[in-house]
């Protein structure tokens, strides 16, 4: 015991502080670029909601380094991307907090998106209806009565996505790499600590993601529950 609190005196929690800030970050962008591209998709033609809805689900199903080879070719200062960026904007995606944010947007997206989708097509269309009726328009019949309406969907997307986002390992090593105090999130710590030993380290590492975990899931039924409340239990 003494000896575990020896390393919590020690800790440098900058990992942790790097994976909160990074997982807030690609959850607030993914929210609204995955809000946006359900409802987009939702109105294409349904070939063309076949392609997108494929494109936009990829990064889920690819495997995470594989995400992180493409982000790497893109956005590396050899590429056309990667200059405009550097030379026009001063801005720098490889081996920065910036890339970090990238890659776990790009991972974590097609959960926002596909929650928020599911969600959306479960929403009764005679609300939207009755909204057109009363004179509102279609963005304000979206944020005012569809959005709301598919709340406990949208919620449960928005947390799985931070969670995700938090956890982000592969395509963050391939493109932000792992600088401790700037790029260097708790998955790249527990993973650097059990190639010296440090099975204590990594031991400690690992109880603060599954609180971490914990609270997340226990937000996500607390959001799911409020939708039951009607049923009757038996």
């Amino acid at each position: 015991m003494e000896t575990i609190w020896g390393i919590l005196e020690e800790l440098d929690w900058s990992p942790l502080w790097i994976s909160l800030k990074t997982g807030v970050t690609a959850t607030i962008i993914s929210f609204f670029l995955g809000i946006y591209a359900a409802r987009r998709v939702m109105k294409a033609a349904p070939k063309k909601k076949a392609f997108i809805d494929g494109l936009l689900t990829l990064p889920m199903v690819l495997p995470p380094t594989v995400a992180g080879f493409f982000l790497l070719l893109l956005f590396s200062r050899r590429r056309p991307l990667g200059i405009f960026l550097y030379e026009k904007l001063d801005l720098k995606v490889v081996q920065t907090w910036l890339g970090c944010v990238i890659a776990a947007t790009v991972i974590a997206f097609p959960l926002m998106y596909r929650n928020a989708r599911a969600a959306f097509e479960q929403v009764d269309v005679n609300l939207i209806y009755a909204g057109r009726t009363l004179g509102m328009s279609e963005l304000k019949i979206f944020w005012r009565v569809v959005v709301p309406t598919a709340g406990p969907g949208v919620t449960s997307g928005t947390i799985l996505t931070f969670a995700r986002a938090l956890g982000e390992y592969g395509a963050t090593s391939m493109l932000a790499g792992n600088i401790p105090g700037r790029t260097g999130t708790i998955s790249q710590k527990i993973a650097m600590v059990i190639q010296d030993g440090d099975y204590l380290t990594a031991g400690v590492w690992v109880a603060v993601v599954i609180v971490i975990a914990f609270v997340v899931i226990a937000a996500m039924n607390l959001a799911a529950g409020r939708k039951m409340k009607t049923v009757k239990r038996w």
